[in-house]
């Protein structure tokens, strides 16, 4: 990923988010057991290190918990968010007063072993389908207080972004439709209601919903729970609605997008690309995201 299309983490989310997981950990004590066994006159250093092959994400947040331990504490950074590292290799060093080291080290670990978790999982699913015209983007299932940090690190491993929430795009689901009776008259809702710059999306599960919405005019239509041979008739279809060839389809903008959804896992996520839809959303990189290994190693002698 180009240095000028890296995602950026907003200072006072970092600053918020490192607070409130230091005041969790520190409880009303503190450290109790750091107090007891190191004297305050003492100093460590320590190499951040990855134990695993994977994608690293949240360095900004381990920084900033050592530095909201004590701004004596210096980072040297050896890698950067985004980067593809490998066992044994170092992320960071860590120098200064050995109290606060290790009492910010939990926090910063947690942080950066998770949405390195994030990344490097969502890096596989991305990986999959790098030949594609598909990408693969998270959904709202993710752990609360922690979305834009995650959907940070979705993007650091390939993938792209949903909504971040209900207030900043419209998803009209199955029981949206149900109580406003039906595809078309949910989506004129939408349209009268929302702003020119709200995108709609409606989701529907079968082919006709997908004809009736095609006539309303959505921005992306969701196919939720189809088989590959559906969506491959989805995407033709949607094709002749617009009245686009092969080689122009995958060029236009002015036409509905398509977002395929449901049973996606990595050894689904290809046939599903292979079908031409546009987008592949998925929870799983989220909220089924193995932590990446990473050790703080105190450096003896």
């Amino acid at each position: 990923m180009s240095s000028t299309h890296l995602p950026q983490l907003s200072p006072i989310l970092v600053e918020d988010l490192v607070r409130m997981a230091l005041a969790e950990d520190l409880g009303r004590a503190g450290d109790i057991t750091t107090y007891a066994t190191i004297g305050p006159e003492m100093t460590a250093t320590a190499a951040m290190n990855s134990r695993e092959h994977g994608v690293v994400a949240g360095l900004p947040l381990a920084v900033a918990a050592f530095r909201a331990i004590d701004p004596r504490v210096k980072v040297e950074l050896l890698a950067e968010d985004g980067d593809r590292v490998a066992p044994g290799q170092a992320l960071a060093r860590i120098s200064g007063p050995a109290r606060s080291v290790l009492s910010a080290e939990r926090v910063a670990l947690n942080f950066l072993m998770h949405l390195s978790g994030v990344a490097s999982y969502t890096a596989r699913f991305a990986d999959e389908i790098a030949d594609t015209p598909a990408r693969v983007t998270c959904t709202r299932k993710t752990l609360p207080g922690l979305r834009a940090v995650e959907k940070y690190a979705v993007r650091l491993g390939g993938g792209s972004n949903h909504r971040y929430g209900l207030d900043d795009a419209v998803l009209i689901k199955d029981n949206h439709i149900a109580v406003a009776g039906g595809v078309s008259k949910a989506i004129d809702a939408a349209r009268a209601y929302a702003g020119h710059l709200v995108k709609v999306e409606v989701e529907v599960d079968s082919l006709d919903q997908m004809r009736e919405a095609l006539t309303a005019a959505p921005d992306v239509i969701l196919l939720d729970n189809m088989d590959p041979a559906t969506l491959t008739e989805a995407v033709e279809f949607n094709r002749r609605f617009h009245q686009l060839s092969g080689a122009d389809y995958a060029k236009a903008r002015a036409r509905v997008l398509l977002e395929a959804s449901g049973n996606v896992r990595l050894d689904t996520i290809r046939a599903i690309a292979e079908t031409a839809v546009d987008f592949i959303s998925t929870s799983k990189i989220t909220m089924a995201a193995p932590t990446l290994d990473i050790g703080l190693d105190i450096e003896i002698g």
